[in-house]
């Protein structure tokens, strides 16, 4: 039985830092098992996270210069990582940065330069794993479910809570799967007007009060009504929530009271639409750093009803299962299997996405 030893290195849109999580990863009796070993998750400098931020306001030149310079710190960052693992590693899956994502019009790139990041970290590495179903016609996201469906069978619902909601489940035997909506995003961005990196547990959260006319704006959004599949990101988050809470006149607190309730609100539309309705007790696994805000999670499960269970693992499985999927996305590219189903994004066809760099030598 063969192990993959890979480092999943991936940086979501709520911009709270980079994970990394070396894993390994092998198939037994023709089903994948893994075992995360190790990780980090590395803070942004002010400046990196301005950077990233507004990347999408950038020229064409200020662009490539900063997917050359991201693709740099992340090799940095996953040396410093493997030299202090000192365990054997295959290679690096590295999801990178998103800066643009527009697939109605064919448009989406991660920042960090594949051949850069294998070149300072000294690795074989596989990234852009949106491109090629972008062009097949697909939403290019989003790209866990296959790991859902792969690594996490036991589960009816898989949610992640990251800067946005997204789900997936098996109907009629395909994966589906779609981003709700909102997640952290507007949380985090309330959290940073109130001087805080976060709010630890929902606390701040829990002691706010709901706005009925605010919610019913959110509930109110042409995204929610939209078919699947179906994906946002943040420009979405820009142009349609940013106003929004700069025009509120309610407190920080009532504001993320408000927002927790709209979320879990979406997300419960979504799990009883499409919940197995002769099984009489179905499990919902939630991960992404929402899963750590207790309120957010109390909420849900109100939400949800006694039918539903929510399920919230260990620390490491909520921060890191991202990128333990991004490694499992690698090891499926070196072996020209599909990583990316159609029944998810809407492509015309299940791929085998990813591009491999290997270090070049002077």
């Amino acid at each position: 039985m063969s192990v993959y030893k890979v480092l999943g290195v991936m940086s979501g849109t709520s911009l709270d830092g980079l994970d990394i999580a070396y894993c390994h990863i092998w198939k037994e009796d023709g089903k994948w098992s893994f075992s995360i070993k190790e990780t980090a998750e590395i803070d942004y400098s002010d400046e990196m996270r301005e950077y990233l931020k507004n990347a999408i306001h950038l020229s064409e030149e200020e662009h490539e210069q900063l997917h050359k310079d991201y693709g740099i710190w992340l090799g940095q960052q996953s040396k410093i990582f493997i030299d202090e693992l000192d365990e054997e590693v295959d290679f690096i899956a590295s999801h990178g940065h998103t800066s643009h994502h527009r697939p109605k019009e064919n448009i989406t790139f991660q920042l960090g330069d594949g051949q850069l990041l294998a070149n300072t970290s000294g690795k074989q590495v596989v990234c852009d794993f949106r491109t090629k179903d972008v062009s097949l016609k697909g939403q290019g996201a989003p790209l866990v479910p296959i790991g859902d469906k792969l690594l996490f069978r036991a589960y009816d619902f898989c949610l992640n809570l990251g800067g946005i909601s997204n789900i997936s489940f098996d109907k009629n035997g395909d994966r589906i799967a779609y981003d709700i909506g909102l997640a952290n995003m507007p949380l985090n961005y309330i959290t940073h007007k109130m001087g805080l990196a976060y709010d630890d547990e929902g606390k701040q959260a829990r002691s706010g009060k709901l706005d009925h006319t605010l919610l019913q704006r959110l509930n109110n959004l042409e995204y929610y009504g939209l078919p699947y599949p179906k994906s946002t990101g943040y420009e979405w988050f820009t142009s349609e929530i940013v106003p929004m809470i700069e025009a509120s006149q309610i407190s920080n607190e009532d504001l993320l009271h408000t927002f927790i309730h709209h979320n879990c609100e979406q997300i419960a539309l979504s799990v009883q639409k499409h919940k197995n309705k002769d099984k009489p007790k179905s499990k919902l696994l939630a991960t992404g750093g929402g899963a750590l805000n207790q309120f957010f999670i109390d909420t849900l499960q109100d939400k949800l009803g006694t039918s539903i269970e929510v399920v919230v693992p260990n620390k490491t499985l909520i921060a890191y299962k991202e990128a333990l999927v991004f490694a499992l996305m690698g090891v499926l590219r070196l072996e020209g299997k599909t990583n990316v189903l159609k029944s998810v994004t809407g492509a015309t066809s299940d791929s085998c996405s990813g591009e491999v760099f290997f270090p070049e030598t002077n």
